[in-house]
């Protein structure tokens, strides 16, 4: 590998291997291991390099390459991992089960769209309340403006983003603030644009693909280490308290241990080593408690997984929209499930897939918080045909209905920038593949995946538009609308609640109960039941816009927050309409 002290490459596949530095060749020795590397020539911070692969002239850049100055096609620039002068020493983290996670993408949470630019207004967060940020990823991706699931430089940021030194000081501000950072990383597939690996050696398995091309070779010792350096990479050198991990189940292993399992197995090791608590995140369509099922146990030991369930259930409450996968979450009976035992989808009939799915959760030694949930997120919103948000056709009380579910609920909370306001703006789907041809094949596939879901295929934006991208940028203005304003302020009370009342720290499934009513459309949860002083804390929802009496039985009457036309007396709750209250 290339580092500061010497340049190196993997490449079983080609018959020779030289290395370009700043225009100047320079011949590589090839190792039994098949590692090309070279005593000549020295590597120096700042300089630009690749590799000539057999008898072709291009220059192709290093696949560890730490940054990518003038796009993935470009030469790989020299970077000293330990270049960036931290001053986050005090800061000791804290596990991602629990906190509040906010999902944020670089490009479009700023007009900028740059890592100082986020930086610079991470001081919301903090206002907010949450805990954690997400970075949906950065790694090098063709293009200016991507979602980031296209990346092809696994181990470079993305240099319109502001490149590794950027993304350093992000992190180190955001440990200035209190505010942990999770990194959503790729390891099932690479973009379809400036993917040189295969090039090198067998990091692809040819034929066998997932939904977005061919799968990585996690089978090979070497990918295999490429996948398990990176993990390391990300808390060693970048300082990240955690990653997501983006559709494991596209990872195709049947070694043992599975690689999510050895992924676990070194953030343990290594979050040992720093003194701090690091987290891996799976976002898995498996509903198999085997992601977050500790390794003794049989399982991978990874610290939770992403629920759809929940956001299915949540989604159909406050909308009624049952068209596709929404189906099967149409009666309240899914929210309540949902709620009461985390999984809808348990090994019962997915009429979407066709097929049973998902498998029971062990309630009794699974933490509620192994599950991590949103009523919105960058797939659920930008996945829609027009990637409009909830706010855009769900009253404000249907939004705080939501967000209390999520926060206040027994799970881990996530949320989706923007939702925290109201944000007016969308988020859709967008990428700038420099070549015309991609460009209009992945417009085509959108049109007819929309299509397969029964929306209105005239209301799908061109991903290559660059109005698509600059309309998905969050205008700050709507923090003060009187709208925004009043989200806000919800949000900002839910968040307070979750952090300092007892009720909502007990994570054993046992702690809560599921009451509601099928045909009035009310629910209550109540948190909190094993508590051992303070009394449960009891969230009531209506999810009409009719009026609707809800009994309570053993409250103490003291209302903690409300939202909507409702009145509370020690027999319980009466709304005139859509709304919320939380009573103790």
């Amino acid at each position: 590998m290339t580092s500061p002290d010497r340049y190196g490459v993997w490449a079983p596949e080609p018959e020779n291997v030289r290395l370009v530095v700043d225009g100047t060749e320079y011949p590589l020795t090839r190792g039994d291991d098949d590692w090309w590397t070279t005593e000549e020539v020295l590597p120096v911070v700042g300089a630009r390099y690749g590799f000539r692969i057999d008898e072709d002239d291009s220059v192709r850049p290093d696949p560890r390459s730490r940054f990518q100055p003038e796009g993935v096609h470009g030469p790989s620039e020299v970077v000293d991992p330990a270049r960036f002068a931290w001053t986050d020493d005090a800061w000791t983290g804290r596990p991602a089960r629990g906190g509040v996670i906010y999902e944020m993408h670089i490009g479009t949470y700023t007009p900028e769209g740059t890592l100082d630019a986020a930086a610079a207004k991470l001081e919301h967060l903090v206002e907010l309340g949450v805990e954690f940020v997400e970075l949906l990823p950065v790694n090098g991706v063709n293009g200016e403006w991507n979602w980031g699931y296209d990346g092809v430089a696994w181990y470079a940021v993305h240099a319109p983003y502001g490149g590794p030194d950027a993304y350093d000081r992000f992190v180190d501000r955001a440990h200035a603030l209190g505010l942990g950072v999770i990194q959503d990383v790729v390891y099932n597939h690479l973009g379809p644009s400036g993917n040189y690996l295969p090039l090198y050696g067998p990091y692809l398995v040819q034929g066998l693909a997932n939904t977005w091309g061919d799968s990585v070779n996690v089978e090979e010792p070497e990918v295999r280490r490429y996948v398990l350096d990176n993990v390391r990479m990300w808390f060693r050198d970048h300082h990240v308290d955690g990653l997501r991990l983006d559709a494991v189940h596209a990872i195709r292993d049947t070694t043992r241990p599975h690689i999510l399992a050895e992924m676990a197995s070194e953030t343990d090791a290594f979050s040992s080593f720093a003194g701090k608590p690091l987290s891996l995140i799976a976002e898995s369509d498996l509903n198999d408690p085997i992601m977050f099922r500790p390794r003794e146990a049989a399982g991978y030991g990874l610290a939770g997984q992403w629920s759809d369930d929940f956001h299915h259930a949540v989604h159909v409450a406050v909308t009624g929209e049952t068209n596709g996968y929404y189906a099967d979450f149409a009666p309240l009976t899914a929210l309540a499930k949902v709620l009461d035992q985390g999984f809808f989808h348990d090994g019962t009939w997915s009429s979407f897939r066709g097929k049973r799915h998902g498998r029971p959760i062990d309630r009794g030694t699974s933490p509620t918080t192994a599950l991590v949930v949103a009523n919105q997120n960058h797939d659920q919103i930008g996945n829609r045909a027009a990637g409009d948000r909830l706010a855009a056709t769900v009253s404000d009380e249907g939004l705080v209905i939501a967000a209390a579910l999520t926060l206040l609920g027994p799970f881990t909370p996530m949320l989706f920038m923007g939702e925290e306001f109201a944000a007016t703006t969308p988020w859709q789907f967008f990428t700038s593949h420099p070549e015309p041809e991609l460009g209009k094949v992945t417009a085509e596939g959108r049109i007819k995946e929309f299509a397969e879901h029964g929306w209105d295929e005239s209301t799908v934006p061109d991903p290559q538009d660059p109005t698509t991208f600059t309309n998905s940028k969050l205008d700050w203005s709507d923090v003060d609308s009187e709208r925004g304003a009043r989200i806000l302020n919800a949000y900002r009370v839910l968040v307070a609640l979750r952090r300092t009342d007892e009720a909502f720290v007990d994570h054993r499934y046992e702690a809560n109960a599921i009451r509601f009513s099928e045909d009035e459309r009310w629910l209550v949860l109540t948190r909190g039941l094993l508590g051992p002083t303070a009394a449960p804390v009891h969230v009531v929802v209506n999810l009409s816009d009719d009026p609707a009496e809800v009994p309570l039985v053993g409250a103490t009457g003291e209302v903690l927050f409300s939202f909507g036309d409702a009145d509370f007396d020690t027999d319980g709750v009466r709304f005139a309409g859509r709304g919320l209250v939380v009573v103790r």
